[in-house]
């Protein structure tokens, strides 16, 4: 190992093999200064970062699997703040990336038509962060959280540079599809197992910082209702949206020339899987979503998908819980269930917010007024009140750069057998996070990382897809 840190001469092999070097006394020093704890997960983290240096996917997967299983994980212990699984590995993402920018053969960096709005939309972030500073006092945890967000968005640049050709690609659609396959079946498990069991399982996790005591989700939070599916995320929306896109990535795998699996089969029941689970989060923007992603796939070039969408229909409609479900989807169409009322009641609140501090927003802390709150049950309204109009304009032409730039050149995408499944999935994935986000709010809440996480790692992989089949034509 020695002589081959001799030899190598790139610094990425120089920062890895002084890791290396220095760990033996690391180890040393913790054990003697620190707890077992605190010394364990330092040590992890070294090696984990260590590990991605030398395989710089590993980082991106490892983003992926967590925001999937245990999304609002920490480290069980203070060390300055307490850093979650999350920030870990999304560091080390940065980390490789730096690295790599280091190497004298390192990649030119390759830019889309969507960097520039990206860029403008994180400077505009920040402006509204700076200008709403007054109206909140800027803790280590909310500016942890900001620099988080930012960091987050700027995921979708780095994986347009990471995600440079069709076989990356392919690995990471299926550890999005494999990790949210795993969520769905833990989620069932939790479902069907008695009400004590499962409440105990998630209790455990509160030495990761999850929440303990009644954990378990009911329709309109109450036992008398039927139970929600929520897996290890918490909130059975945001399960929903998870499972959503894991869902609108496997649809098109479902009929694909060339899967991402080798099987078909495999494809078909992993979402019938994902479909289940989704249906027992009660979650209807979600479910929404992934019917509209299907609609989408079969619009534009997979009419085969059509029997999903049948299937989902005669699965809601002859399921034992189908008459709850369905009566949870009509009262909130006609505005009677108390979810719908309060969001109702959110949304005239935003705009009164909004027309109040309409250019900048009020950042991302707190209100200049006590006869308003900062909070909405949607992204796009959630955005305005924190990043006003401006900020939100330029959320909205990012987005509409990525889906444009994309439109455009679907026929270099649809003609490459390697890749026609692949972009009808990244792009109906991306349809199903903009309708979820006019009726929820996490893909932009400072309080749920993963779910802004999960988010921009679609944005970029639409990107990556596109720019990789111009390559390929």
């Amino acid at each position: 190992m020695i002589d081959i840190y001799k030899k190598s001469g790139s610094i990425e092999s120089t920062v890895v093999g002084t890791v290396i070097a220095l760990l033996a006394t690391i180890i040393g020093a913790l054990l003697s200064l620190a707890s077992a704890w605190i010394a364990s997960g330092i040590l992890l983290s070294v090696t984990f970062i260590t590990w991605a240096l030398i395989q710089s996917e590993l980082a991106l997967w490892s983003t992926i699997i967590i925001y999937s299983l245990i999304p609002f994980g920490t480290l069980p212990f203070k060390f300055i703040l307490t850093p979650t699984f999350l920030d870990i590995t999304i560091a080390t993402v940065y980390l490789v990336f730096f690295s790599q920018r280091l190497k004298s053969s390192r990649r030119p960096i390759v830019t889309t038509p969507a960097h520039t709005p990206i860029i403008i939309f994180i400077l505009l972030s920040i402006l509204s962060f700076i200008l709403g500073s007054g109206n909140t006092v800027i803790g280590p945890n909310l500016l942890r959280k900001f620099v988080g967000y930012i960091l987050n968005i700027s995921m979708a640049l780095i994986i347009v540079d990471q995600v440079h050709n069709k076989y990356i690609l392919n690995r990471m659609i299926r550890i999005i599809i494999l990790s949210g396959f795993a969520a769905a079946i833990l989620g069932i498990g939790l479902y069907v197992a008695p009400t004590n069991l499962s409440e105990l399982s998630l209790n455990y996790l509160s030495v990761f910082n999850y929440p303990s005591g009644n954990v378990l989700r009911y329709i309109e939070d109450n036992p008398a209702n039927p139970l929600r599916a929520i897996g290890t995320s918490v909130d059975p929306n945001i399960f929903g949206g998870l499972l959503a896109i894991a869902g609108a990535l496997l649809v098109p795998q479902t009929s694909a020339n060339t899967p991402v699996f080798k099987h078909r089969f495999t494809s078909v029941l992993m979402l019938i899987v994902i479909i289940t689970t989704l249906l027992l989060t009660y979650s209807r923007t979600a479910m929404s979503a992934l019917l509209a992603s299907i609609v989408f796939v079969a619009a534009i070039r997979n009419r085969k998908v059509l029997w999903i969408l049948v299937a989902m229909i005669l699965l809601i409609l002859f399921l034992p819980l189908s008459q709850q479900y369905v009566s949870h989807f009509t009262d909130a169409i006609k505005g009677q269930d108390l979810a719908t009322s309060m969001r109702l009641g959110e949304y005239k609140d935003a705009l009164i917010l909004i027309s109040r501090y309409p250019a900048f927003g009020v950042g991302f802390g707190g209100t200049p007024d006590i006869d308003i709150y900062l909070g909405v049950s949607s992204a796009y309204l959630l955005l305005a009140e924190q990043v006003g109009l401006i900020g939100f304009s330029g959320f909205l032409i990012a987005i509409t750069t990525v889906f444009v730039w994309g439109i455009k050149h679907k026929s270099d995408s649809l003609t490459n057998n390697c890749l026609s499944s692949q972009w009808l999935g990244i792009y109906g994935a991306l349809v199903a996070t903009t309708i979820i986000g006019v009726f929820d709010h996490y893909f932009v809440n400072l309080d749920f990382q993963s779910s802004q996480i999960s988010f921009w790692v679609m944005i970029g992989l639409a990107l990556s897809v596109t720019r990789i089949s111009q390559e390929l034509k």
